[in-house]
């Protein structure tokens, strides 16, 4: 399995044996840092030894060339505020490439986007993102409360938190029912109302409370819903 033990040498040389000051250095020398050839010296090492087989030498080869390009330009091009998108993109990018030879060892197929089932879990979870949570607000329009609480909870909460919070539990949701384990809904039911309700107790806002779960209501039942139709 070249794609599982290929997976292991990044793991491990992208994140177990690259210290925090190796990266600190890169960025700061960009590719002036002795690290970064370090770095890429111990993936090609790595590689090659979790293949253990002199005959495909060229793959380790190929994933560290194709490693010190990637990093190369990630430390070139990002800054302050693209430093998250460009961590995304570079592990994205090295996990194309580990996939890609693997496709070359008949290790993966494309059939599974013609696998029907498939297709309509890939759609479901796809719907669970962000056209349910567009779905949400629209229907929460007519009852949205405009008062001092809403204002003062939405300053003091992460950007755009609400919205990702509503994302990960409909997945997450969905995920439980598609593998039978009902009582993780339970659990995230129960998990939401200790950390969610609890600040609005102390808000003392019954509109607001009410706004919250009818939202919360409809976002468990989306997903809920939504699993159901798959199962």
């Amino acid at each position: 399995m070249i794609f599982t033990q290929l997976i292991l040498a990044h793991l491990l040389g992208d994140f177990i044996l690259q210290p925090n000051s190796w990266v600190a250095d890169k960025e700061d020398h960009k590719l002036k840092s002795k690290y970064l050839y370090l770095h890429i010296l111990i993936h090609t090492v790595l590689s090659f030894i979790f293949l253990w087989d002199i005959q495909p030498w060229w793959v380790a080869a190929i994933v560290g060339i194709t490693h010190f390009i990637i990093d190369a330009a990630k430390i070139s091009f990002q800054n302050i505020k693209t430093k998250k998108s460009w961590f995304f993109i570079d592990q994205l990018l090295h996990l194309a490439v580990i996939v890609g030879i693997s496709c070359y060892f008949s290790e993966f197929e494309v059939s599974f986007f013609q696998d029907q089932n498939f297709l309509r879990i890939f759609v479901a979870a796809l719907f669970l993102t962000a056209p349910a949570s567009v779905f949400i607000k629209i229907l929460l329009s007519s009852w949205t409360p405009v008062t001092e609480e809403l204002n003062k909870l939405q300053t003091e909460s992460l950007s755009s938190a609400g919205k990702y919070i509503g994302i990960l539990e409909r997945l997450l949701v969905f995920t439980f029912i598609m593998v039978d384990h009902w009582e993780g809904v339970g659990f995230m039911v129960a998990a939401k109302s200790v950390f969610r309700f609890s600040d609005l107790a102390q808000a003392k806002q019954r509109k607001l409370t009410e706004y919250v779960l009818i939202g919360t209501l409809l976002s468990f039942g989306m997903a809920v819903l939504t699993g159901i139709l798959i199962k």
